[in-house]
């Protein structure tokens, strides 16, 4: 007779995680069982986040925020958009977690266990800002296929690890090493084991920054599962998916990574301007790299009202990828003039920046509040939609919100 296989206690653990209980009678298992509370989930008890959270798509999960839910300095988990391309992992225990280092430049494959990585390398804490690239996508037009994302696919959480660059030192790398790449532990959506979900990375120079963790908490505490426990690749100020979740290996190349999701269209631009609709070749699409300057009104709600002879005041966030932001502006006439917030320092690099301002509208009536940051180079967010692209990735138009003064 047929042994019996139960489920491993790591797979438990991820499985109650999900569920958002402990699964009681969890030992007797059986290996391969759907559990019933996983078959019509409710994302919002799965992923521990709020009932305002917006789901997108849940083949793979795609679940953004609403502006207003972004106005803390820190993003907790409640609030951080979830972005994935695969199926969400079920073990993840730690237990048994490596993380391994190979690829044309690197002298010979390494392995870590997260015990040693943990042990062996100096923590970090930084506060660092993830979008996605295709945040905004749903204003483009003619339409770009994808997450029809507004603008809550952004967060600034805290995150706590150790640098990559100290574990590629330890590893030792090959002079010709021009980009890393990453390999992870989710499913791709067709169950083919095979095959990568998304496999993106970054040239070396980014691996090589400070800032570039191997993380394993977020604000604190051990990431959650739905953004990477126990491993996650940090790279603040990219686009979110060049920081891969569930890490199990990192390829050293000495050429641009060719992953999955790292070729074609797939967060790439046109390298130069294009019409709308026009049809570009994959030779003519440029990576993206550093995200634009943007900001994000998170105070009031869109749709506030005031009485007539008070004061608002308004709130929000700017960041600007590798670069800071060196100013804020708001705008009550539809952008025909501007004037100044109060902006703050960031917390640190790649970290985004908090301003506010108090305004006083001339009568009652109806007004849009706009925003616009300008970047330490001088470019600022454009006014309306910026540049079509096939994908709909990058639009940093000013973000608005409407008033009613009664």
């Amino acid at each position: 007779m047929q042994r019996r296989k139960f489920v491993k206690k790591g797979v438990l653990i991820s499985l109650s995680t999900l569920l958002g209980a402990e699964i009681v009678y969890g030992k007797n298992l059986p290996m391969g069982y759907e559990l019933l509370g996983l078959q019509d989930p409710d994302p919002f008890k799965m992923f521990d986040k709020d009932s305002q959270m917006v789901v997108l798509n849940d083949k793979p999960w795609n679940i953004e925020a609403q502006a207003h839910l972004l106005d803390d300095k820190i993003t907790p988990n409640r609030y951080m958009f979830i972005r994935n391309n695969g199926i969400i992992p079920s073990n993840t225990s730690v237990d048994d977690w490596t993380l391994s280092f190979d690829g044309e430049s690197v002298y010979e494959k390494k392995t870590f266990s997260l015990k040693d990585l943990k042990s062996k390398f100096k923590q970090y804490t930084y506060q660092l800002t993830l979008e996605c690239g295709g945040n905004g996508r749903s204003e483009f037009d003619p339409p770009a296929k994808g997450n029809q994302w507004t603008v809550g696919a952004v967060s600034c959480a805290e995150w706590t690890g150790i640098r990559l660059r100290d574990v590629l030192e330890d590893v030792g790398i090959k002079s010709d090493a021009v980009y890393i790449g990453y390999h992870a532990v989710d499913t791709h959506l067709s169950g083919d084991p095979k095959k990568e979900p998304i496999s993106r990375g970054v040239p070396i120079s980014k691996a090589l920054q400070d800032e570039t963790l191997l993380a394993f908490k977020m604000n604190g505490e051990e990431i959650p599962l739905a953004h990477g426990y126990p491993l996650r690749l940090i790279a603040g100020g990219w686009p979110a998916s060049a920081s891969g979740k569930w890490l199990k290996g990192i390829s050293v190349r000495n050429k641009v990574h060719d992953g999955t999701k790292m070729t074609g269209t797939a967060y790439r631009v046109p390298c130069e301007p294009v019409a709308p609709g026009e049809k570009v070749a994959d030779e003519n699409m440029c990576i993206i790299e550093s995200m634009p300057v943007k900001s994000l009104i998170t105070y009031p709600k869109s749709g506030a009202v005031i009485n007539e002879g008070k004061s608002l005041k308004i709130r929000g966030h700017a960041w600007a990828g590798e670069l800071s932001a060196e100013k804020v502006e708001y705008s009550i006439d539809f952008g025909s003039s501007w004037k100044e917030c109060s902006l703050e320092t960031p917390a640190n690099r790649l970290a985004w920046q908090h301003f506010s301002a108090d305004l006083r509208f001339p009568k009652k009536g109806y007004y849009e509040v706009w925003a616009r940051a300008t970047d330490s180079n001088g470019v600022a967010q454009p006014m309306v939609l910026p540049g079509w692209n096939p994908k709909g990735y990058l639009n940093n138009a000013c973000h608005r919100i409407a008033i009613k003064v009664s």
